[in-house]
């Protein structure tokens, strides 16, 4: 058993693929395995999501993760020490006991969370497995269709284009490694005609790699896409989808979106989707309503048919997601460990 008992816990101070601030966990078992794990932070999130620990002041704008840090040792790794790594749940009960808040603003969700996904991997290691058998058991073997955004406004880019995320899925891909390839040769073509059609200044990406042309109307970003797979003969192949995080252009006080210029209710936005979803032959579409509205994400889930996918709507929050269930409001989750804050709960 000693294998497996935790020797030390190590948290520190990293950049992200951002280039901010995030907590990253060394767990050591006293058998040698070790444990590492980054804590993933969204840029565009939630409302209900778990709360993370930042310091505030001048350093790096108010981002740093020194206390969630020191939570981490000074608070989290005495407690932990001896605990049998194997022990998921015990250590994410003991995490959310010793935080003692609903939302984890005591020691910081991204304190908890890097410590819970390094019990896993710390676990996964000492039980010579990779972690996705560890966790999925010896079965997990597929993987599933990639969602590619390509064609990005809102939160993540520096354009007019209130939706999102323009996204593709090459739903008609054999292989995950057709799947990517596939993707990649539409993305490179988009680029081409974006280029052709705006100037090379119109190939500057948003932050996650997506192409953001100065363009308003989300019609014309999936004329373009459509413009990129049908010149690769991919019609077939590759499928449309969308993430609008549309929480982030609803007006609570007016009631309305804000798309293209003018205010549309709830209704509107769904006629609006349906036409999209007809139009172009759209198969997926995350978040499209705000975050509270569960009337409206139920009568787009039985109108549309299609996949309609909760991330800001669901929170990875199992009493958010139980009464969707209940209202049939989405049919999909997006699953992020960071939204609620340990793996136990996720899973």
């Amino acid at each position: 058993m000693s294998h497996f008992e935790i020797d030390k816990v190590r948290g520190r101070e990293v950049l992200d693929c951002r280039g901010a601030p995030t907590v990253e966990v060394d767990i050591l078992t006293k058998g040698g395995a070790v444990g590492r794990a980054s804590v993933p932070s969204g840029l565009s999130t939630s409302k209900y999501e778990a709360v993370e620990v930042r310091d505030g002041g001048f350093r790096y704008g108010g981002k740093g993760v020194l206390n969630a840090v020191k939570n981490v040792n000074g608070k989290i790794g005495p407690r932990l020490s001896g605990t049998d790594v194997r022990n998921q749940k015990e250590i994410d009960d003991l995490l959310i006991s010793l935080d003692g808040t609903e939302d984890k603003s005591g020691l910081g969700s991204n304190a908890i969370l890097g410590v819970s996904l390094a019990s896993a991997r710390a676990a996964a290691e000492a039980s010579n497995l990779p972690l996705y058998k560890y966790l999925g058991n010896s079965d997990a073997k597929v993987l599933p269709i990639p969602l590619l955004n390509i064609l990005g406004g809102g939160k993540l880019a520096g354009i007019d284009l209130e939706i999102q995320e323009c996204i593709i899925m090459p739903t008609g891909a054999k292989s995950f490694r057709e799947a990517m390839a596939v993707s990649t040769e539409v993305y490179f073509e988009l680029g081409t005609i974006i280029a052709r059609k705006y100037g090379k200044i119109a190939l500057s990406v948003g932050d996650d790699g997506s192409y953001t042309p100065n363009i308003k109307d989300v019609r014309v970003a999936y004329d373009l896409i459509m413009e990129a797979i049908d010149s690769l003969g991919y019609g077939e192949k590759v499928s449309l989808a969308m993430d609008a995080a549309s929480s982030h252009f609803y007006d609570a006080d007016k009631k309305g979106y804000s798309l293209h210029g003018d205010l549309l209710s709830t209704g509107e936005m769904i006629d609006l989707y349906m036409d999209l979803i007809a139009q172009y032959h759209i198969v997926s579409i995350e978040d499209p309503l705000d975050q509270d509205d569960f009337e409206g994400y139920s009568e787009l889930t039985t109108k549309s048919k299609i996949q309609i996918v909760g991330d800001d709507f669901f929170a990875t929050n199992p009493s958010r997601l139980r009464k969707a269930i209940e209202t049939g409001s989405a049919n999909a989750v997006l699953l992020k460990v960071n939204q609620i804050g340990t793996l136990t709960e996720a899973l």
